[in-house]
């Protein structure tokens, strides 16, 4: 009976996890075109709702309802599965990210995560990893060359930047000798990993950015050239999941592991330890300042050409993160 209690609290707490998740990206489509409305002095969405407040529901009901066509020619099993494979690794990577530490309402006590295991930084990144088999299929299985091109370009960009970020997660772990994402966090209440790991930091912002598909490194559906990409024969619901899933449930997931390893999670700012905030909003603060960084830059740079994105990964990226694992073990070896 305990086993059959466990498993049905997980389940809900699951559900709970992926409608906030699905409500939460759908909201932060809406701050992201506010925002990009403020950069490039526009007012952004304002007549569905107050001040635009019911857009995100308006285009949630238009896809809904869009005619969903598939091409004659398509591999139409690996059509479909390749918008499941974009979006499920996305929402499973959930299972595994703490956003804080447990607190009590009305004398229950709520832990802000699904589970705590001692290989979640691992988990993360396998199920982030499985993204790409979607763009792959994606490409494939629509039987085009704009789909194509733009799916093996998202191939050699995602390659190129996860094995520079496999290398750049070395650094926290070596200090907080675990792959527990919560105790991750738990070692950083001293200090910040940030400091020494500031080179994995810019290594972590660049392969967020890659793995998203975020400017500058959306060649992958770069509209000049490829129409829309690995998209552009795709429609209604199957369209929605991959910019859903990429541009916002990805970063959002994303910008949680950052703050986890260089931020600490959810411990204070500095000197703010004495005021009455829970860990859960101060790991909602960090987190909604990682995310806007991302949005900042994508909607302020220019697109990288596809060989300067690769040669950045591999010529500078990839060495910088070797370089921080050295400077991280001297540092342990100095400091403990």
């Amino acid at each position: 009976m305990e086993t059959l209690g466990a498993i049905v609290g997980i389940t809900i707490k699951s559900l709970i996890f992926i409608v906030g998740m699905f409500l939460a990206a759908a909201y932060l489509t809406l701050v992201e075109r506010k925002f990009a409305g403020h950069v490039q002095q526009r007012p952004g969405p304002l007549h569905v709702g107050p001040h635009g407040f019911l857009q995100p529901i308006a285009d949630a009901l238009k896809v809904l309802t869009k005619e969903d066509l598939v091409p004659d020619s398509a591999d139409k099993f690996l059509f479909y599965l390749a918008s499941l494979l974009a979006f499920v690794p996305a929402i499973m990577i959930l299972a595994v990210v703490p956003f804080g530490e447990p607190f009590e309402i009305f004398g229950f006590t709520i832990y802000p995560y699904i589970s705590d295991v001692n290989v979640g930084l691992l988990l993360a990144l396998a199920f982030g990893s499985i993204s790409l088999y979607g763009v792959i299929f994606a490409g494939w299985a629509s039987n085009s060359k704009y789909p194509m091109i733009g799916g093996l370009r998202k191939a050699a960009v995602l390659i190129g930047y996860e094995v520079a970020l496999g290398f750049a997660i070395a650094g926290p772990i070596m200090q907080a000798g675990t792959f527990s994402l919560k105790g991750i966090v738990d070692a950083q209440e001293g200090l910040w990993f940030i400091i020494p790991n500031i080179l994995a930091f810019v290594v972590m912002i660049f392969a967020v950015l890659a793995e998203t598909g975020r400017t500058p490194f959306d060649v992958q559906e770069a509209e000049a050239e490829l129409v829309g990409g690995y998209v552009t024969e795709y429609s209604a619901m199957k369209f929605g999941l991959f910019p859903l899933a990429e541009w916002y449930i990805a970063t959002f997931v994303l910008s949680a592991i950052t703050v986890i390893l260089f931020f600490g999670g959810w411990h204070p700012f500095p000197f703010m330890d004495g005021l009455p905030i829970s860990s859960f909003v101060w790991f909602m603060i960090k987190l909604f300042m990682v995310f806007m960084f991302f949005l900042w830059v994508h909607w302020t740079l220019p697109r990288y050409r596809v060989d300067q994105i690769t040669e950045l990964a591999w010529k500078v990226m990839l060495p910088l993160a070797l370089a921080n694992i050295f400077i991280v073990a001297i540092w342990i070896m100095i400091f403990g």
